[in-house]
């Protein structure tokens, strides 16, 4: 999650976004994963509640409702499609950097993220067509990836991965 929120502020600064509102769906949007383990068509659903209860506002618990498909809440603006396309790029980012010697972020570079983004093989559970979303965000997708890792290379320490 903090991996998403770093992207999303980055994101939010680069399209002209709310940084702070970004951040927060991109902190809270698995916020209710133990809640919802049985019945994943309620995740997001779940988080966006709890997000209002605390006070968030109306888009970030859209966004976070529209990020699981399943809950059938559509992706119909900026945040929902940013974050939709940032919870996959991090699962990207942070197999990079996993499968690395030191484990490092630190030494990712985008040419490697964007190589393994092409082998299908390479973290099965990443959704490629979502991180293509970033097109719908005027991005392409060598700039969603440079912007996406040097956020998380930014906070890799609070990440384990520094």
């Amino acid at each position: 999650m903090l991996a998403t929120e770093a992207i999303m502020r980055a994101l939010a600064a680069r399209l002209g976004g709310e940084p702070d509102e970004w951040a927060l769906a991109g902190l809270g949007h698995d916020l209710d994963a133990e809640q919802t383990e049985e019945d994943f068509n309620r995740h997001g659903k779940v988080a966006a509640d709890l997000l209002t209860q605390r006070g968030a506002g109306a888009a970030i618990a859209h966004a976070v409702a529209a990020h699981n498909s399943l809950t059938g809440v559509v992706a119909d603006d900026q945040m929902s499609i940013a974050l939709i396309a940032a919870d996959q790029l991090s699962g990207l980012i942070t197999a990079a950097a996993l499968v690395r010697p030191d484990k490092s972020l630190l030494g990712v570079a985008p040419k490697s993220v964007r190589k393994r983004f092409k082998e299908t093989a390479f973290a099965r559970g990443v959704e490629r067509e979502s991180i293509l979303r970033c097109e719908e965000l005027g991005l392409s997708l060598d700039e969603f990836i440079e912007v996406g890792l040097s956020a998380m290379q930014g906070v890799a320490a609070d990440l384990g991965l520094a």
